[in-house]
């Protein structure tokens, strides 16, 4: 999908900053920092929502296209933009058809955006492909639970009511392995419970990935 993309969730887009800022004040903004320290160059940010991730971009940074599905987030994102930095771009765009020539990205950067993509491999594909060969895929995500009871429930939840309620989010998908089944090889995976307590959407991977190739 390139441009005229038509992802609309306006409850959740509503409720989506507000939730984001008290996460943010919760401890998530620290690891926002971790999620794109000392990048460089060229960053394409799949799923920028509203732009939480601008204003920790390190001044190393050449330009951000920021691609963004949902009209209201891709908005706010918009006036985001102006506060940044770094040169960011905001555009319509999926996770699964990125408006990008094939390698032209020194990284790819994506927070709480693969629990809710259509096609998890298709996305990360999509992020190889545009990606230079030794570029990087920074990613924060929630994932699958580390115990069988909690992952079930994870599973009734991501065939039920959570995604209807969460802009397509899913909570107990394994990230990690899709990652490397896509062809990355992941250098860095920090586990993190965000918030501090066992519900199904408390388990966090921050991690890097690497497109194999010489830069």
């Amino acid at each position: 999908m390139g441009s005229g993309t038509c992802v609309h969730h306006p409850l959740f887009a509503r409720l989506y900053p507000l939730m984001g800022k008290a996460m943010e004040r919760g401890g998530m903004a620290e690891h926002r920092q971790a999620l794109i320290a000392r990048l460089t160059g060229e960053v394409i940010e799949v799923g920028a929502g509203d732009g939480l991730n601008f204003p920790h971009y390190p001044t190393t940074v050449t330009r951000v296209l920021a691609v963004e599905p949902e009209p209201h987030l891709r908005s706010l994102a918009h006036d985001a933009a102006g506060q940044a930095p770094v040169p960011v771009e905001v555009v319509d765009g999926l996770a699964e058809q990125l408006p990008v020539e094939d390698a032209t990205a020194n990284a790819v950067v994506v927070s709480l955006v693969l629990c809710s993509v259509h096609d998890q491999d298709a996305a990360l594909r999509e992020f190889h492909r545009v990606l230079k060969p030794g570029g990087q895929l920074r990613f924060l995500e929630h994932v699958q639970a580390d115990t069988p009871g909690l992952a079930r429930f994870q599973r009734v939840l991501d065939a039920t009511i959570w995604p209807r309620l969460a802009g397509g989010c899913h909570t107990g998908r394994d990230t990690a392995a899709s990652i490397e089944r896509s062809g990355f090889t992941i250098e860095r995976l920090d586990h993190f419970m965000f918030p501090d307590a066992r519900t199904p959407a408390s388990f966090h991977l921050l991690g890097t990935a690497v497109r194999p190739g010489s830069r």
